[in-house]
């Protein structure tokens, strides 16, 4: 009988399941499976229960407790404290006190001309014409002084920012021993929320201005560390090779050619560090910084809408025209305005205007110029209550949106994260990290949330979580369409620019504001924040990518009669994969920023931990939840950034 032989091509199941074994993201999930059959029933059988076994936690209440004790009772007698911690306390305090007293001195009329003239000296003059506009409106709003404190801190907290970050970048930067040991120190910084850091320097420096700029410096100096080191590293190697021809030394080699060419990434780093202390000088009002920060959050906790809008608009007015300034000037590199004759001549004019302001005793702002709207505001707001919140025909009102999401996405979300057993989560966070990175991630994301466990917070961690994955699904589904439609029309991306500009720059705390405003108190509002917050980097980076896109591949799909949505679902989201893959990582750690600070506004759980912690100096408390959020970040993180390898391969 002649035999059969099996049709060219044909595959049998015994290939098609060599094939699934040979592939990469099969053979992770088996070797998963077959841990989790050895490791579960074992875990199952010795903990049975749900939750995180009690058994494995360590109560960290006492020793932190004790921690605290030790620490205030030998802040004024130990050797450290006076010797090194109270002389940086000290010296922080005399340099916020002197800047303040300084931009009292020279008056309303002189800050704005000084403002305004270094504007126009770096950045040209429609951002100087921004400037004197938005610290007019400050005073309008009768909030200069506050306005005052929060720039003086702002002033010490960036200058000590861009010091250590260009020391430690420049130590990235010229050496790969040190870029390699300082690049996860900063990986991990970067994806800490801002809460986390007032914790440790509350514990040393208490409650007061030192610990907000310290805290704030922590934040503020990763930027510029990480975008320093890029530029030196990243300078033109045919440049570097001749400026060594010609026999220049190391040092010479670093002052002529490499720094010169790394300006524009210097610059950047400025900006990116002044947008981030001006967000936790906001942020460390809760700790006792003081200024504008703080009447937001005295506002804020008393639910005065108005008072936390006429707060909140000097903050978001200060970030615009920071970052218009700074932008501007990195455009604007190169050019001979900035001479020290005309730098001379600007410091002649302000200073003649602010001796004009003092001699005819105008230092102060003028209360008769002032605009309050808290009142109307409120009444607004009111109005609002009224008629928005509820009872609006058809579509509801803002509170009844609120409701219906805790009710139907956010309590279920929650109630079935906490349902899970807990060595499931542990599985599923493994398999997402491993399946889109390396062994190493998915262990580091396992340990991190297993130390979310182990420090008795299971339970308000799930809770946060499910409050990130909420808000992280309503921003990736509003950002991806957004970012695809401004991707595909040069229209919509010209009427989005500017708001994703204004949206960018505002500080996390402003975003409270609309949203206590718009929805009352509770969960929802926290997932409203984060989402406005998180929206448009996301819109951003996805508009980016798909732009980015190579044409070639597009003008073939096109030859081919491919249509337009053909070309968007089997081209460009395909080669934009990689980009969209971090827009979907940077939206989660927004969220996650956003949704901690949600503790003010009732979005509860860690949030809340972290606030009651800081406000009844509960530092057990604050400390543990503080460190759970770190985890939670950590974890996120990992398990939504694929590894360079697999970013370059697609896979």
């Amino acid at each position: 009988m002649a035999a059969v032989t099996a049709p060219v091509g044909y595959t049998g199941p015994a290939d098609r399941a060599r094939g699934l074994l040979r592939h990469r993201a099969a053979g992770k999930l088996l070797l998963l499976a077959l841990a989790a059959a050895v490791f579960v029933p074992v875990l199952n059988s010795q903990w049975a229960s749900g939750t995180w076994p009690h058994a494995l936690t360590v109560d960290l209440t006492e020793p932190l407790g004790r921690a605290s004790d030790w620490i205030i009772d030998n802040r004024d007698s130990h050797p450290l404290f006076l010797y090194f911690f109270g002389y940086v306390s000290n010296g922080v305090t005399l340099a916020v006190r002197a800047v303040y007293l300084v931009l009292l001195g020279a008056g309303w009329a002189g800050v704005t001309a000084a403002a305004a003239l270094v504007a126009w000296r770096t950045a040209g003059v429609r951002p100087a014409l921004g400037t004197a506009a938005a610290f007019s409106a400050c005073g309008l709003l009768g909030m200069w002084v506050p306005t005052m404190q929060t720039l003086a801190l702002m002033v010490v907290a960036v200058l000590a920012s861009v010091a250590l970050g260009a020391l430690l970048g420049l130590a990235a930067g010229l050496s790969d021993r040190t870029y390699r040991a300082l690049r996860p120190v900063l990986d991990t910084m970067q994806v800490l929320p801002a809460f986390a850091y007032l914790l440790p320097v509350v514990l040393i420096f208490g409650i007061g201005v030192p610990a907000a700029v310290l805290a704030t410096v922590v934040y503020a100096a990763p930027p510029m560390a990480r975008l320093t080191a890029l530029g030196l590293r990243d300078a033109d190697g045919g440049v570097m090779e001749a400026v060594a021809s010609l026999g220049a030394t190391a040092r010479q080699r670093l002052l002529t050619a490499r720094l010169p060419l790394a300006r524009k990434e210097l610059l950047l780093g400025l900006n990116q560090t002044i947008m981030m202390a001006l967000s936790m000088a906001v942020i460390a009002s809760v700790i006792g910084a003081g200024g504008l920060g703080d009447r937001v959050y005295q506002a804020l906790a008393s639910v005065d809408v108005g008072a936390a809008l006429a707060a909140g608009v000097p903050i978001v007015l200060l970030a615009v025209v920071l970052d218009r300034v700074t932008g501007a000037a990195g455009e604007r590199l190169g050019e001979s305005d900035g001479s020290l004759l005309h730098w001379g001549y600007s410091a002649v004019a302000a200073l003649a205007v602010a001796v004009a302001g003092r001699l005819t005793g105008r230092l102060d702002w003028p209360d008769a110029w002032t605009v309050p709207i808290a009142e109307p505001v409120n009444r607004a707001v009111d109005w609002m209550t009224d008629h928005l919140y509820s009872g609006v025909p058809y579509i509801g009102g803002t509170a009844d949106w609120a409701a219906h999401f805790t009710t139907w996405i956010l309590n279920p979300l929650r109630d079935g994260l906490q349902w899970l057993p807990w060595w499931s989560v542990l599985l599923i966070v493994a398999a997402l990290a491993w399946l889109i990175g390396t062994w190493r991630t998915a262990l580091t994301a396992v340990l991190a949330m297993a130390a979310i466990g182990v420090l008795g917070v299971w339970k308000p961690s799930l809770d946060t979580l499910s409050q990130v994955l909420a808000a992280v699904a309503v921003t990736l589904v509003l950002g991806l369409a957004t970012g695809i439609a401004a991707a595909r029309s040069e229209r919509v991306e010209r009427l989005l620019r500017p708001v994703l500009d204004v949206f960018q720059t505002m500080p996390q705390f402003v975003y409270l504001i609309p949203v206590v405003a718009l929805f009352g108190v509770g969960r929802a509002p926290a997932v409203a924040a984060a989402v406005v917050y998180a929206l448009p980097a996301v819109v951003r980076i996805t508009t980016q990518g798909l732009r980015a896109v190579d044409p070639a591949a597009l003008e073939s799909a096109r030859s081919l009669g491919a249509t337009s949505g053909q070309q968007l679902r089997q081209v460009q989201l395909p080669l934009a994969r990689p980009a969209l893959l971090l827009a979907v990582n940077q939206g989660v750690v927004l969220v996650l920023a956003v949704v901690i600070i949600g503790g003010l506004v009732g979005g509860g759980a860690l949030g809340y931990d972290v606030v009651f912690g800081l406000a009844q100096g509960d530092l057990a408390t604050g400390l543990v939840a503080g460190t759970a959020i770190v985890c939670l970040g950590l974890m996120l993180d990992r398990v939504t950034q694929p590894t360079e390898r697999r970013a370059k391969k697609g896979a």
